[in-house]
């Protein structure tokens, strides 16, 4: 009985120092959401490019880790001064935190006071997802409409051109969401062609958006932030076009505009969870 004591003894020692072990090298292994978040995308946009799409398994992987992101993943607090309101004629200045950016892919983070809008723009031949980590917006986003306009067609105006300005150029897009978000929430995607691809944010509180863009912006080839005005769409008429009334706040005009003179971005340091770059 001694004997098989000691050795009962010896073996819950050699238990106990093993699963020691273990648990210091399931810690070792352990790493940070934000890295989780870089290495995911770096496998779900290797393969891909302007208008290429990641497969649908890697849009719900991506979508995964984001949905499960939180403001703290970030090193994010709600008291940061990025999120006060100042007293300004101006728009409220909007902060982005560059988390990552290659030809592939880029990663980082809005962060809005109240009352600050990112106006109407594009996204050129990209996929884009954008987690909601705190706060309180309003999205308004569009499609293009092309397919539903007679061929070599162009709008005329029904109202006087002092209302609208030079109304030449205009496009015509379908409103795919027009609703407010509150976090938590899930994470929006929209591709280069559906989803949303023309959007604007308007904050209702202080609010952060982590966004993922694939590929990101870049002037060089042609992937340039375009910011547009909408109108409605009785403003405009086109001969052979016709929408039944009760259809017709689905649709706007848009059109081109340089970048609003009152929207400001600044960069500013990221100070979450260090990111390590992998080949």
């Amino acid at each position: 009985m001694g004997i098989e004591k000691n050795v009962s003894d010896r073996k819950d020692k050699r238990e106990y120092s093993n699963s020691k072990k273990r648990r210091r090298s399931r810690r070792r292994r352990e790493v940070s959401k934000v890295q989780k978040l870089y290495e995911t995308c770096k496998q779900v946009f290797a393969n891909c490019g302007p208008g290429v799409v990641p497969s649908p398994q890697n849009v719900e992987r991506l979508k995964a880790v984001l949905d499960n992101m939180t403001k703290a993943d970030v090193g994010l607090t709600t008291n940061m001064p990025y999120f006060k309101s100042t007293v300004s004629e101006r728009s409220p200045k909007i902060m982005y935190l560059h988390l990552h950016e290659c030809d592939k892919f880029s990663i980082g983070i809005f962060c809005l006071p109240p009352s600050a809008v990112i106006p109407l723009h594009n996204h050129p031949g990209m996929t884009v997802f954008s987690k909601l980590l705190f706060g309180k917006m309003h999205i308004k986003s569009y499609d293009w409409a092309d397919n539903l306009l007679p061929d070599q067609s162009t709008p005329n105006a029904n109202i006087s051109d002092n209302d609208v300005g030079d109304w030449t150029g205009l496009r015509l897009a379908k409103l795919k969401v027009n609703s407010e978000f509150r976090a938590p929430c899930k994470t929006s995607i929209l591709y280069p062609a559906d989803g949303g691809n023309m959007h604007c944010f308007t904050t209702r509180t202080a609010c952060a958006v982590l966004d993922v863009l694939g590929p990101p912006y870049c002037d060089p080839e042609g992937r340039h932030c375009q910011y547009y005005y909408d109108f409605p769409f009785p403003n405009f008429s086109v001969d052979g076009l016709s929408v039944p009334e009760e259809q017709q706040n689905e649709y706007a005009w848009l059109k081109e505009r340089e970048k609003p003179e009152d929207l400001t971005v600044d960069g500013a340091l990221y100070s979450g969870p260090d990111l390590i770059l992998v080949k």
